[in-house]
Formats: C-alpha cells, structure tokens, sequence
C-alpha cells in the first residue's frame, strides 16, 4: 500500500513538473511572438495599444468602485441597523434589570 502512494504522488509530481514547463515554453513563444509582432507594428499601434490597456484598467477599477458603493451601502446599512436592534435591546434589558431591581 505504502509503495502504490509513493508511485502516484511520483507521477502526480512528473505532471506537475511536466505542466510548469510546457507553460513556461508557451509563455516564452507568445511573448516572442508579441514581441516580433510589436516590431513590426510601429510606433502608433503601441500607443493605441497602451491607451486601450489603460482604458481598460480604468474601467476595471471604475467596477471595482462601483461594487464597493452599492455593496458596502447596503452592508453598511444592514450593520447601522443591527447595531440599532441591539442598542435598543441592551436599553430595554437594563430597564427591566433596574425595574426588576426595585
């Protein structure tokens, strides 16, 4: 049994080792393609290409604030509230202790 878990975790591990490397390989090829592709291109497709990739991060961050406002305002509310409930049910406990203590 011993022997079957250290031949799988073997393989699992030559898989592993084996994906690592075939994605580094791919990486190193597309970048050399972008890059002999950005050659040719010329300045003027960088600077739209760089315009859009900022537009682009301008967005992604325009959502991300966007999310934080609706979300955390009905969050928030939903916490002013519970704090609200249990404000009010700590005063009507200390009114009953007082009551109770008289």
């Amino acid at each position: 049994m011993g022997e079957q878990i250290v031949i799988a975790m073997t393989i699992i591990a030559i898989f592993l080792i084996a994906g690592v490397s075939l994605n580094g390989i791919v990486d190193k090829v597309m970048q050399g393609k972008r890059l002999s592709y950005e050659a040719k291109a010329g300045p003027q497709t960088r600077d739209i290409r760089e315009i859009v990739e900022r537009q682009q991060m301008i967005e992604d961050r325009l959502q991300v604030l966007e999310r934080i406002a609706t979300d955390r305002g009905s969050l928030l509310a939903d916490e002013i509230e519970a704090l609200r409930r249990e404000t009010l049910a700590v005063s009507h406990a200390k009114r009953e202790n007082a009551d109770a203590a008289q």
